[in-house]
């Protein structure tokens, strides 16, 4: 059964820095697209980032320039630094595997999510 544990959240000022971690257990991790998401209140879960096994990358608009993905494969986790943080970047964040439709639809593959690790920008 699939597992994904969210670590790395915090309170931030705005400009400040976070790295998030996502530990996967229970699928082989270095096959998959890894992804990052985040749920703001009010508002749907929405993509953030994607890391493929290719170790290709997308940014969604508002991540691009300031989130960076990565991943380790020998720890089967996923990263996400975010620097330059602000106010609306405060959201749960979560990780799950990611499917590619047709190069441009990213899905997740999990309807299982783990418990998301909260992070807020605010003075």
């Amino acid at each position: 059964q699939v597992q994904f544990v969210e670590s790395g959240g915090g309170l931030v000022q705005p400009g400040g820095s976070l790295r998030l971690s996502c530990s996967v257990s229970g699928i082989d991790f270095s096959r998959y697209p890894m992804g990052w998401y985040r749920q703001a209140p009010g508002r749907e879960r929405e993509l953030v980032a994607v890391i493929t096994s290719g170790y290709r990358i997308h940014y969604e608009n508002f991540a691009e320039g300031r989130f960076t993905i990565s991943r380790d494969n020998d720890r089967d986790t996923v990263y996400l630094q975010m620097d330059s943080l602000k106010s609306e970047d405060t959201a749960l964040y979560y990780c799950n595997a990611i499917r590619i439709i047709d190069y441009t639809e990213y899905v997740p593959v999990y309807t299982s999510w783990g418990q998301g690790t909260q992070v807020t920008v605010s003075s």
